[in-house]
């Protein structure tokens, strides 16, 4: 069974654009009901520890860089089949290739500036979710 949350970042490029509103309200749209949501900047510590699993790859500096250079805006969203909806919406990595209407094609500016993260796996969204919040802090 396809799990009903997942997780979703919208990054320092979008949000220092003002279009975190335009963003959720894609999302709500989309049927996702937000069950946790905050803004944060991350430490560089904080980054190097959420995008551990890429570590050894030579893009991980710049990535620390940019998810570190301004505020971030996490949730954590529920819906059926939520990473595979979710992911749908956001669109391909590479903004040029994201489908027409996703959130990357209308929002991203390249692959690394990219407006948002979301969840690759099931098993990622629990990871993740943990990560940015307790369980306190969910609705």
């Amino acid at each position: 069974m396809k799990g009903k949350i997942t997780f979703t970042m919208i990054k320092p490029d979008a949000t220092g654009k003002n279009l975190t509103g335009k963003i959720l309200s894609k999302i709500t749209e989309a049927g996702f009901t937000i069950r946790a949501l905050k803004m944060t900047r991350l430490s560089k510590e904080q980054a190097e520890g959420f995008y551990a699993v890429h570590k050894d790859k030579p893009f991980f500096a710049d990535l620390v860089k940019f998810i570190t250079s301004g505020p971030v805006v996490a949730a954590i969203l529920e819906k059926e089949n939520a990473v595979e909806s979710f992911r749908e919406l956001i669109g391909a990595t590479n903004p040029a290739n994201a489908a027409e209407g996703t959130i990357r094609k209308l929002y991203a500016s390249s692959v690394q500036e990219n407006a948002i993260h979301g969840s690759d796996s099931d098993e990622n969204a629990q990871i993740e979710s943990n990560y940015f919040f307790s369980q306190l802090e969910r609705f």
